[in-house]
């Protein structure tokens, strides 16, 4: 083929037309969008009956072929005068959770009705889910702390408790996941005290649900005013761009005279969530200043 005839077959139009589509091809490519961190982010519930027996007891499950990476609980109608003693994922340290069993009992005699909701935050299947806890000696003082930490390598996406043998006399006012704004939780300490004099032995165990690195895993809080209202609530909110994978709350100040009776991760069935509601109630009278601090750990969306 002669040089003139390959001139006139690719022409000045004909190679401007090749280098537009070039160029076209160019900018229709879009970028990769981030990978969520826990797909199918979902927030589900159930709630026990409502009546005024001294003990209740309810569980939420994971819808099928999800897995539980945190919870949350609700007592409705006892205004601090329940508390909650049992706060249990399920699982093991070779089993994924997929339910959360909330108990609790009356802190006094109440004679009004009251019932218990149970929050499951619940994703697809994520990689390395397990539950691990640790439980403190079994005596009869004042207070107790436990910290359950995840194995090596794995990071805290919820958390649990159990108070054991204290029958509605303990109540839970540390319940705080280690980590920060720039910082992966891998931990959560358990601290209760004994709401009233009690001469039994009991004990206290804080559950981890851990799982292999999630991508922006931190841990974000927020603070309510420092006072002496018989109420304090706080929302902690996830960072823009990220959702809420399990949760914590800090009672400063108080020491045993309030509870925590609405620990709420907001979202729903088809939602996932993105902050948590902790409101505490004092349980008996007290006098001086106090706050209550919200925990939400939080990856990407």
């Amino acid at each position: 083929m002669s040089a003139q005839r390959t001139s006139r077959r690719f022409g000045p139009r004909a190679l401007s037309l090749i280098a537009g589509a070039a160029v076209a091809a160019a900018v229709v490519v879009p970028a990769a969008p981030a990978s969520a961190a826990v797909p199918g982010l979902v927030r589900v519930s159930t709630t026990s009956a409502s009546n005024s027996t001294d003990f209740r007891s309810v569980t939420a499950t994971c819808p099928v072929g999800k897995v539980l990476t945190g919870a949350g609980y609700e007592l409705n109608g006892a205004t601090g005068e329940a508390v909650v003693d049992d706060f249990r994922p399920n699982g093991g340290a070779a089993t994924a959770p997929t339910a959360v069993t909330v108990g609790a009992y009356e802190a006094e005699a109440f004679a009004g009705n009251w019932s218990v909701t149970a929050y499951a935050i619940c994703a697809n299947p994520v990689a390395g889910l397990v539950r691990v806890s640790a439980i403190s000696a079994s005596n009869s003082n004042d207070f107790r702390s436990v910290t359950a930490t995840c194995p090596v390598g794995k990071v805290l996406t919820g958390t649990g408790y159990e108070l054991t043998g204290v029958t509605g006399e303990g109540v839970v006012d540390d319940f705080r996941p280690n980590g920060g704004v720039a910082t992966a939780p891998t931990s959560v300490t358990v601290g209760a005290y004994e709401a009233e004099a009690f001469a039994g032995n009991w004990t206290a165990t804080a559950y981890a649900i851990c799982a292999n690195p999630l991508a922006g895993l931190v841990r974000n809080s927020a603070v309510s005013a420092s006072n002496s209202n018989d109420f304090h609530s706080v929302t902690a909110t996830c960072p823009a761009g990220k959702v809420l994978t399990g949760a914590g709350y800090e009672l400063n100040g108080v020491t045993g005279e309030a509870v925590v009776d609405d620990f709420r991760p907001n979202g729903g069935p088809a939602t996932a969530p993105t902050s948590v509601f902790s409101g505490a109630y004092e349980e008996d009278a007290f006098a001086g200043n106090w706050t209550n601090t919200a925990y939400a750990i939080c990856a990407t969306a």
